[in-house]
C-alpha cells in the first residue's frame, strides 16, 4: 500500500490595489521559474486565474487550486499585500499552508518598483494570529526568488508530515504491558492534531491471525524473507509463522483504516504475546516500517506517530529505540576517546529486541530473543532481528503527550558511532552533544518515556517546524542545549 503523502503546492500572488499589480505578477513567475530551475517543478502549482487583490479574488484563486489537485499552499506576497484577503485564502485552505515575501531587486527601481512586503509580512502574520490561522512563516519570510524557491521547497516535509497527521490512523492491539505506563498515550491530544485511533484486543488479532493459516501467500512472504536474511538467516523454523503474522497485519490495515489515507501501528509484544503466538513479532515490525508503515513496539502509540513523522519528514526508513543504557568506561577509553570528540556522557546505546530495519544494520542476524528467553522457552522467542546500526548522522526526538495531558516533543541531532556494542539486540552506539545534561534536564524533566525514535540524518529543523505547527507549545519542544547555555532546572552551581 501506498502510505506515504506526497504535496502539490499551490502558489498564489497576492497584491495590495495600490501598489502595482505587474510587481506580483512578474516576481511570482520569477519565482515558479527560480523553483523549476532548480527543484521538481512537479512540487508546485502557478496559479494563472488572477492576482488576489479582493475576496472576490480570493474565492477564484481558492478554486483554482482545489481544482488542480493542490494539497498545500503558499501565499506568495508579491508586494505589500491585502492583508484580509491573503489570510482569509489561508484561512478557507484546508492543508498546510506557508506565507512568504518578495524582496525587492535593485536600488534603481526603488520608485514605481518598491513592494514593501517586508511591511506586509508583519501585516499577513498578525490576521493570522486574529483569525486563528495556523501557517508557516520560515526564519527569515522575505526574499528574491532563488530565495523563496528555497524557502518553498523545505516547507515540502513540514506539509507532507502535516498533511499525514490530517489522514492518520493509529491502529493498536492491546493495553500496554504491565509496569511500562512509562508509554501511557492520552488520546486527546491525537484528536487534537487530526489524528484518528483504533484500540483493539490483542483477542481480536490473535483471532485474525489463526484465521491466516495455510493462507496461500505465507511461501512467497517467506521467500522473500530468506531473500532479505541472506546468510543471517539463522531461525529458518519461525518463518512461516512470521510471515503469517506480516500478512494478518497488511490485511487488518486494508480492512481497517476506513476512510483515512495512512495508518501506523502500535503493537502488543509480550507478556502473553510469545507463549500464544509462539514467536515475537520484531522481524516483522522491522519488514513493514522499511515499507512506510511505521510499527511500535510495546503499544507505544506515541512512539507509532513519531515514527510515522520521521518517516514522512526524512523520507527514509526509521527506527524506535529504548535511551538504554550507559557506554561502559572500558569501551569508551578502547574504542571512542581521542578517535570522537564526544565525552563519556555525551554517548549512549539505544536499543531494542530487533525491530530495526535489515537495510539500517551493518550485518543482521535472526535470533531468539534474550532477555525473554531468561524466563520462557527459548523456542518461543525467535523472531528478532540483531544487529548493530550503520553508523552515520541520526535526529533523535518523540512527539508526547505527557501524563500532564499536555503535548511535548523534544529534537536532538548527533549521530551513530561506527564502533562495535559487544552486545544484543537491534542496537548502535549513539553520540549527541551535551546528552547527559540533555537527558536530565529535557527527557526526565519533561516526563518522556525511554522510547525515541530515530530518524537517520538530521532533521531537527523540519521537525521542530512541524511540532510548531500542529501546536506543540515552543516552550515544550526540548533540545541539547548547548555547553554554557543553561536549563530553566539546571542547579547554577551544577
Amino acid at each position: 500500500m501506498e502510505n506515504m503523502p506526497k504535496v502539490k503546492i499551490g502558489i498564489v500572488a497576492v497584491s495590495r490595489d495600490c501598489f502595482p499589480e505587474t510587481l506580483s505578477v512578474n516576481r511570482r513567475k520569477a519565482l515558479v521559474e527560480a523553483y523549476s530551475k532548480k527543484y521538481d517543478a512537479a512540487d508546485i502549482y502557478e496559479c494563472p486565474i488572477c492576482i488576489v487583490e479582493s475576496e472576490i479574488h480570493m474565492v477564484q484563486a481558492l478554486e483554482d487550486i482545489k481544482a488542480a489537485g493542490c494539497n498545500a499552499l503558499c501565499v506568495y506576497l508579491g508586494n505589500f499585500g491585502p492583508e484580509i484577503s491573503e489570510t482569509l485564502l489561508a484561512k478557507h485552505f484546508d492543508g498546510p499552508k506557508m506565507f512568504c515575501a518578495a524582496a525587492e531587486e535593485s536600488g534603481n527601481s526603488l520608485q514605481d518598483g518598491r513592494g514593501d512586503a517586508y511591511c506586509g509580512m508583519l501585516n499577513a502574520s498578525y490576521n493570522l494570529k486574529l483569525r486563528n490561522v495556523q501557517a508557516y512563516i520560515p526564519e527569515n519570510p522575505v526574499g528574491d526568488a532563488e530565495d523563496c524557491a528555497d524557502m518553498i521547497h523545505e516547507f515540502i516535509p513540514i506539509a507532507k508530515a502535516v498533511e499525514g497527521l490530517n489522514n492518520l490512523k493509529i491502529i493498536s492491539f492491546g493495553p500496554r504491558p504491565l509496569n511500562f505506563l512509562a508509554c501511557n498515550a492520552p488520546i486527546k491530544q491525537l484528536y487534537n492534531i487530526g489524528v484518528e485511533i483504533e484500540e483493539n484486543s490483542e483477542l481480536d488479532l490473535f483471532e485474525a491471525y489463526n484465521k491466516h493459516a495455510g493462507d496461500e501467500r505465507i511461501p512467497g512472504v517467506v521467500a522473500d524473507m530468506e531473500a532479505e536474511l541472506g546468510k543471517g538467516n539463522k531461525k529458518p523454523e519461525v518463518l512461516a509463522k512470521l510471515a503469517q503474522y506480516e500478512l494478518t497485519l497488511l490485511d487488518w490495515v486494508e480492512a481497517h483504516k476506513g476512510y483515512r489515507k495512512y495508518v501506523a501501528i502500535a503493537g502488543k509484544c509480550w507478556p502473553a504475546f510469545q507463549t500464544q503466538f509462539g514467536f515475537v513479532p520484531c522481524y516483522v515490525n522491522s519488514r513493514l516500517t522499511g515499507r512506510g508503515i511505521p510499527v511500535s513496539c510495546e503499544v507505544d502509540i506515541y512512539g507509532a506517530l513519531s515514527e510515522f513523522i520521521g518517516t514522512v519528514v526524512s523520507d527514509d526508513i526509521v527506527t524506535l529505540l529504548d535511551i538504554n543504557n550507559t557506554v561502559p568506561k572500558d569501551l569508551y577509553n578502547e574504542d571512542i576517546k581521542g578517535k570522537y570528540d564526544y565525552k563519556l556522557d555525551e554517548t549512549f546505546m539505544g536499543f531494542h529486541c530487533g525491530n530495526t530495519c535489515s537495510s539500517k544494520l551493518v550485518a543482521c542476524e535472526m535470533k531468539y530473543q534474550k532477555i525473554m528467553a531468561r524466563s520462557l522457552p527459548i523456542e518461543v522467542t525467535n523472531g528478532t532481528l540483531e544487529g548493530d546500526i550503520a553508523p552515520g548522522d541520526i535526529t533523535f526526538f518523540r512527539l508526547q503527550s505527557t501524563s500532564d495531558n499536555i503535548l511535548r516533543a523534544y529534537i536532538a541531532q548527533g549521530e551513530v558511532l561506527p564502533v562495535a556494542t559487544r552486545s544484543f539486540g537491534s542496537i548502535g552506539i549513539f553520540a549527541i552533544p551535551e546528552m547527559g545534561r540533555f537527558y536530565r534536564h529535557v527527557l526526565i524533566e519533561g516526563g518522556f518515556p525511554h522510547h525515541g525514535a530515530v530518524a537517520f540524518g538530521h532533521f531537527g529543523k523540519a521537525l521542530y517546524e512541524v511540532f510548531k505547527y500542529i501546536g506543540v507549545d515552543v516552550k515544550e519542544i526540548g533540545y541539547n542545549q548547548p555547553a554554557g547555555v543553561r536549563y530553566p532546572t539546571e542547579n547554577p552551581w551544577r
